[in-house]
């Protein structure tokens, strides 16, 4: 059994693997961090794992797990089963490197387009030679909404909600028709720059608003939800492997 942590911007996703299987998936709370993961680690009788952090777990606590655990922390120095062609890979954020890992397991010999919705909205591109050459970075869908309040004194903050028509006949509408709708279209409009150079593209659409934006794409995707870490599963291997 194989411990995963991601540490995200706004939660902490841990699952358990057996070999290339997910047996369980946990979301666990920030300030009970280190407890939980005791109980996974003994119900599981789990001795090896992975963290990927974009957010900030204090030195003290990741010892504190490599007490618990033979612990790999990824970074740009980590082993992958990727050729990184990216100018400063040492900039390069550990989950696009999870992605991309486990687009070339799960699609070996194929042009990739990984579209991770969460947060931020990235887009990772990886070609039929394990290749990875970069992509692009963008607000995510709340992060829009929020910004929408954030910068002008009268516009509310409001939940993400699928416009009722692209032209908004009051303000929640046209809020709701800009954001949601812009970002389909953004989404729509890079994945079709890609197919115009790489014709035989396989797009994949993940993170924590898969299901919210799968609907309305048009595209031919595969969406799926648990691709990080199978990413962070398939590193591991890799690692172990070595």
């Amino acid at each position: 059994m194989k411990l995963i942590i991601d540490a995200g911007n706004t939660r902490i996703k841990v699952a358990v693997f057996e070999q290339s299987t997910l047996v369980e998936v946990v979301l666990i709370d920030k300030k009970r961090f280190l407890s939980e993961i005791k109980k996974i680690v003994k119900k599981y009788k789990i001795h090896i794992g992975i963290l990927s952090s974009v957010s900030f777990i204090s030195e003290k606590k990741i010892e504190k797990l490599k007490f618990l655990l033979k612990l790999v922390v990824l970074s740009s120095s980590t082993k992958v089963p990727f050729i990184n062609l990216y100018e400063t890979p040492k900039t390069l954020g550990v989950d696009r490197i999870a992605l991309v890992s486990c687009a070339v397991k799960k699609f070996p010999n194929k042009n990739i387009l990984i579209i991770d919705a969460g947060t931020c909205i990235t887009f990772d591109f990886v070609n039929d030679k394990s290749e990875y050459l970069g992509g692009a970075i963008s607000l995510g869908v709340e992060m829009r909404y929020k910004a929408l309040h954030y910068f002008t004194s009268k516009l509310p903050v409001l939940e993400k909600n699928y416009p009722k028509n692209f032209i908004g006949n009051n303000t929640d509408e046209s809020i709701n028709s800009g954001v949601v709708n812009g970002v389909i279209q953004e989404i729509e409009g890079i994945i079709s720059q890609y197919k115009k150079k790489y014709m035989d593209l396989t797009v994949v659409l993940t993170g924590g608003d898969t299901n919210f934006l799968s609907k309305q794409l048009k595209s031919s995707i595969f969406a799926h939800q648990n691709f990080l870490l199978e990413g962070l599963n398939e590193i591991l291997i890799f690692n172990e492997n070595k």
